[in-house]
């Protein structure tokens, strides 16, 4: 697996998590009748599990963390899964301002990647898993929970990988059923949440089984770009609309220069014609299309 694609994975699950390829740090949640209870962060570190305390431990001891010393009074409560906590509006604040905080961001990294992804990775191969996409479902069912007892729920339907002749791919497709009717007989708020079986099923009929790029999962496009890999890509106006991180920074580029056209997030006629609008002052074809030159006069 190359870095491109674990970066891929883990933005899927940030997509799930999030709304965003790139996640966010500074996410805090608190669902009714989730046993998470009090969630946070790039992937969603939950009360109710104990990560919460854990992450929130090392960034405590971290060197240069800014708001040690706002979280460590809460630290005894987090341990203790104190429930209160979901409607402690101080404590949300804190954390929110913790997310734009560097050292926060590098120990979510580090704190999801020891706790959730790579052990992951380890199940997956353990299976017998190597396909992209297979580890970016484990990894999606670690994150999201009860990942051992669907593998096991999907072994007693069709067999393991690779025993009697049941390959990856169709065993990856039990699995994700049988995740998915789970996910959708289980009490709220986990069927609101079926749609990430959803997205695994369609890339699986498309045939996207290393997760090239761009790649489209809950309504956000991914680009090589968001992750870091690659120059910003070519966006203009398309049926559906292209979303993601990549628009987010482009109407961002674009209200800096004085031309506002909002942070949905989605490339519509609203964009379009902002970018035009661009284009007319700076002397350019109006054609609406994002390309480099676009990209180098936004800088």
């Amino acid at each position: 697996m190359t870095p491109l694609q674990q970066k891929t994975i883990k933005a899927i699950v940030n997509v799930f998590e999030t709304g965003r390829a790139a996640g966010d740090y500074s996410a805090v949640t608190a669902i009714a009748g989730d046993s998470g209870h009090l969630t946070y962060g790039r992937s969603q570190s939950a009360l109710g599990s104990g990560s919460l305390f854990q992450l929130l431990s090392q960034y405590s001891v971290a060197p240069g963390a800014k708001f040690a010393a706002q979280i460590q009074p809460y630290l005894p409560r987090l341990e203790a899964r104190d429930i209160t906590l979901d409607k402690d509006a101080t404590l949300r604040n804190i954390l929110r301002e913790a997310g734009s905080d560097p050292v926060m961001q590098e120990e979510q990294d580090r704190f999801f990647d020891a706790n959730y992804f790579n052990p992951a990775c380890t199940s997956a191969s353990a299976c017998g898993l190597t396909s992209v996409l297979a580890q970016a479902v484990v990894y999606d069912s670690c994150v999201h929970g009860n990942w051992r007892a669907m593998r096991d729920a999907a072994n007693q339907k069709c067999g393991a990988p690779g025993s009697n002749g049941v390959t990856e791919q169709q065993w990856l497709t039990v699995y994700v059923q049988t995740r998915k009717q789970w996910l959708l007989s289980s009490r709220p708020p986990l069927p609101a949440s079926a749609y990430r079986m959803d997205s695994f099923l369609s890339l699986m009929t498309d045939g996207n089984w290393n997760l090239d790029l761009p790649l489209q999962v809950h309504g956000v496009t991914i680009f090589a770009a968001d992750l870091g890999d690659a120059a910003p890509p070519s966006l203009r106006l398309s049926n559906p609309p292209i979303t993601g991180d990549s628009v987010r920074k482009l109407q961002a580029s674009l209200a800096r220069a004085g031309f506002d056209c909002g942070q949905d997030a989605s490339f519509g006629p609203k964009t379009e014609a902002a970018v035009k609008a661009f284009q007319a002052a700076k002397g350019m074809p109006q054609d609406g299309i994002v390309g480099p030159e676009v990209w180098s006069a936004l800088g």
